[in-house]
């Protein structure tokens, strides 16, 4: 008899550790502390996964399968995926265990002892839901000085042949994200994003999550999540129909109140296994080719997906462990405590950081240019600063969060992933939102009290990392502007920063 373990993230039929699953093979899936808290995970994430968990055993029990679900409060539960791989193993006569292969390091090292600790081999097969395997991420960048998503984007399109005619792009271009930057105009009005409903199996969950996890971050209600793979399919024809049309032109823009936006929202159950990549790109292609969306939003979808999705997979897999401790800048300052409790008066970060406590969910320019911009210009560790968007997000698994996070906020790794800090002053936030208008602080004030902090914070940034990035040709332009300050400018700079966070000591009260 074979044991399949299933892990929260492979809530699929077509994982690989099922390819050949007979109905007399033990199939476990279990919810364990280990798993649930080795950060403290948002409390509506955690239902989420548990609750699509349970939904996914009943439809392994619907097709015939032997399931073994252990529960979080369940009295046996040993806490850990591979003691409750040991429990059952007593209970059963286990020939083998095999495993889709994890999608975080640190679960993958371990696993890669169990055959010692268990006695019995241990097979961990590839993750091949993915549409760029490991090894073929690690041939396509051997031998590259730089690593850009770009051109692995274009291989990806011709080798799935995504958006082509025979050997060159639709439209005639690769990209069209210079189409995808507007501002959102005052009178936009944005779909509804979907709501599924909320059984009995997820009511149990939010009970135990409210029980067991009181301390972690965010809000359990309102969830709405999809934890079916029905839910998540009529989630993504939702966002087709919807949203897709008007995604590319406002995919960039923030407005408050408005934590939705055009963004499709099936990022968590693209990585928990809910919906697969391919099938996502197919229905906006469809779409594109029926009239019924530009080519500008659905190549920006499909970017996401094909592209980044798989790019930042691959630098994963391939720079780690090292990846983990990158910090090119040696950023070392404490995260701020308004990271936690939304009260701080610059509202751009106030609004996201209380959406994300909300929602679990914030869209990639909320994570990028607001939350992130502030981390990287303020000089957070880069520690801190991962495990906060690896336990807020409800779609953040380490594979995906940390090259987000060390590579593209950051500038971490020194520019493997992004060719220049994307650091921004209160004018870009400005530009692309509607925040400003409601904050204490001005974004056309450059110093002083009412300045907009990102104002001073940027060009303190651009000044204490000059040895790193003055020679970085993306950046000229900047220290030719630095180079032109007066001592007095550069001594106001300082003095603000300084200011600012000692001012956040005190509730920025003064």
């Amino acid at each position: 008899m074979k044991l399949r373990l299933i892990l929260g993230d492979q809530l699929s039929l077509w994982a690989s550790s099922l390819s050949d699953a007979h109905k007399g093979d033990v199939i476990l899936i279990c919810e364990v502390r280990q798993e649930a808290t080795y950060v403290k995970h948002h409390k509506k994430k955690i239902v989420f996964l548990f609750s699509a968990m349970r939904h996914f055993a009943q439809t392994l029990r619907a097709e015939g399968f032997n399931v073994t679900y252990v529960t979080y409060d369940d009295p046996e539960n040993t806490g850990s995926l591979r003691g409750e791989v040991a429990r059952l193993m007593g209970l059963h006569d286990i020939a083998e265990v095999i495993v889709t292969a994890p999608g975080e390091y640190r679960l993958l090292t371990d696993m890669q002892g169990w055959s010692d600790a268990l006695g019995v081999p241990v097979t961990i097969r590839p993750d091949d839901r993915f549409l760029c395997a490991t090894d073929e991420f690690a041939a396509w960048a051997k031998g590259r000085k730089q690593l850009r998503m770009e051109y692995f984007y274009r291989d990806m399109r011709r080798k799935h042949a995504v958006l082509m005619n025979g050997d060159t792009p639709v439209g005639g271009q690769w990209n069209y994200d210079s189409d995808n930057r507007k501002s959102p105009p005052k009178n936009l009005t944005v779909p509804a994003p979907f709501h599924a409903d909320v059984d009995d199996i997820t009511q149990d969950v939010i009970a135990l999550v409210a029980q067991h996890f009181p301390d972690h971050f965010g809000d359990i209600h309102p969830f709405h999540f999809a934890v079916t793979r029905d839910a998540a399919l009529q989630a993504l024809d939702m966002f087709v129909d919807e949203r897709l049309p008007l995604f590319g032109d406002y995919q960039d823009a923030m407005i408050q109140d408005e934590p939705w936006m055009y963004h499709s929202h099936i990022g968590l159950y693209l990585n928990c296994g809910l919906l697969t990549p391919m099938e996502c790109i197919a229905r906006a292609e469809a779409a594109y080719h029926d009239g019924r969306a530009p080519l500008n939003a659905v190549e920006g979808f499909i970017r996401q997906i094909l592209g980044w999705r798989e790019y930042v997979r691959g630098i994963y897999w391939l720079k780690m462990p090292d990846y983990k401790t990158m910090n090119v800048f040696d950023a070392k300052r404490t995260l701020p405590d308004f990271y936690w409790t939304a009260d701080t008066q610059m509202n751009c970060m106030h609004q996201c950081i209380s959406e994300t406590k909300r929602h679990a969910y914030a869209h990639h320019i909320q994570r990028l240019m607001v939350l992130g911009n502030f981390a990287l210009i303020a000089g957070l560790d880069p520690e801190q600063v991962n495990e906060w968007y690896l336990l807020v997000y409800a779609d953040a698994y380490e594979w995906v969060e940390l090259p987000n996070v060390t590579g593209m906020i950051l500038f971490a790794d020194g520019g493997l992933m992004a060719s220049k800090p994307y650091a921004a002053s209160g004018t870009y936030i400005n530009k692309m939102s509607n925040y400003c208008g409601s904050c204490r602080y001005s974004p056309s004030v450059k110093n002083g009290p009412k300045a907009c902090p990102f104002n001073y914070l940027y060009w303190d940034f651009i000044a204490r990392n000059a040895d790193i990035l003055r020679g970085n040709p993306r950046m000229g332009f900047m220290y030719q502007s630095l180079d032109r300050m007066t001592d007095d400018k550069r001594h106001a700079i300082r003095a603000d920063t300084d200011r600012f966070f000692k001012e956040i000591g005190a509730g920025e009260k003064n």
